[in-house]
């Protein structure tokens, strides 16, 4: 009861009543475009993809306007990593995935560049690794991925894998979620985005992930695991995803489609409002923190929205967005399926380096894009500036 007392005598002047967080969260959802009806919220029924990006923009302004103070300092630095479209030659490519480390000056490269996304980026859960796929051939980003803990349960995924909840959260360890991924302009018009998700697959990546985790002690189980990346799930962000699709050569698919999200989520929140109604959840509510390593407060954003939806007495459907991703999955080995199942000790990898996706790639993509479209040409690092244009 400390704790509550505590949070209220900090942010008793910031509490909006009942009435008046409504009328922030309906207003707000108008804003990004939603009908708001008795039970629940909506979206046009023939929205496009350039409709989902406009719901998603407000969230993702905010991401830019909470990164200015940490970022806009080194922006005319970072930027240099920015390639124009005559600095790039498709024939001298030379993809190098690099590591970002905490506080280093790629790290703030990848804030930067995930500054640009159309759509909100998330922080991702738990475990966390992020990396930046460079050209060493002109020292440009190609693009960047991170990977993190995948969501408990999908429902299509588990489905998929064939898991039950036991099983399921027994191996749930040895799959990582594509939170962020996608190319740089003027790659991304060489279809740099396939480049990266295939790069997400690679050894590299898997030795990174062992190299990490061999030594990890779960906070909570306290029962180190293996340090196996066994599968890669990520989600599309704007419904069907051609980045996935067709991601497929002399017989191998390396992103297969499994089936859509519901469309739940808290991104339209997150849009100026996140701030005030988790104040107002801790106001009217306990922390959930169920374990004393995890921390205190309340575990992630969905949570802060549900009890306020709740506290509200607005219904649970106010956090289904409507927006459905398509979810894609990459098993790392061809008995990777039955390893997560429990079916198999041995997934027998297969055998990707970075080097034999580049060529898959250059070869399938990248050429026959240049070839055929060199819009890429054109483009220029100064349409990239989010704050010092003059």
């Amino acid at each position: 009861m400390k704790e509550r007392n505590s949070c209220l005598s900090k942010s008793k002047e910031q509490i909006l009543s009942n009435l008046a967080m409504k009328r922030r969260i309906f207003a707000s959802l108008r804003e990004q475009g939603f009908t708001i009806n008795a039970d629940n919220i909506s979206i046009p029924s023939n929205s496009t993809k350039d409709n989902f990006r406009e719901i998603q923009q407000h969230s993702a302004q905010k991401n830019i306007e909470k990164n200015e103070k940490a970022i806009r300092p080194y922006e005319k630095k970072l930027i240099q990593y920015i390639a124009n479209g005559d600095e790039v030659n498709p024939e001298k490519i030379d993809p190098e995935l690099i590591l970002v480390k905490p506080d280093s000056e790629n790290e703030k490269l990848f804030r930067y560049l995930s500054m640009h996304w159309s759509i909100p980026i998330s922080t991702g859960y738990g475990r966390r690794m992020r990396f930046l796929l460079m050209d060493r051939s002109n020292g440009k980003a190609i693009g960047i991925f991170s990977l993190g803990d995948p969501v408990i349960s999908l429902k299509d995924r588990d489905s998929w894998i064939g898991w039950d909840r036991e099983t399921r959260l027994r191996n749930l360890y040895h799959v990582m979620d594509a939170y962020i991924l996608g190319a740089i302009p003027p790659y991304s018009y060489l279809l740099g985005g396939k480049l990266v998700a295939l790069s997400t697959l690679s050894n590299e990546v898997r030795k990174h992930f062992q190299i990490k985790y061999e030594n990890n002690v779960p906070l909570i189980s306290k029962k180190q695991k293996p340090p196996i990346l066994a599968m890669i799930t990520t989600t599309s962000a704007l419904g069907r995803s051609s980045i996935y699709n067709r991601i497929r050569t002399n017989g191998t698919s390396y992103w297969r489609s499994i089936g859509f999200t519901q469309g739940y989520g808290e991104f339209h929140f997150s849009n100026g409002i996140y701030n005030d109604l988790r104040n107002f959840v801790i106001h009217h509510c306990n922390p959930t923190m169920r374990h004393k390593n995890w921390g205190q407060g309340f575990r992630n954003k969905r949570e802060v929205v549900q009890y306020g939806l709740q506290v509200l007495g607005l219904p649970h459907s106010f956090a289904i967005h409507g927006i459905p991703r398509e979810i894609f999955a990459a098993p790392l080995g061809s008995k990777a399926l039955e390893y997560l199942r429990g079916e198999s000790k041995q997934i027998r990898f297969y055998d990707w380096p970075l080097s034999v996706l580049f060529k898959t790639f250059r070869e399938r993509w990248l050429l026959p894009r240049a070839e055929r479209m060199p819009i890429w040409k054109d483009f220029r690092r100064d349409s990239y500036i989010i704050w010092d244009k003059n």
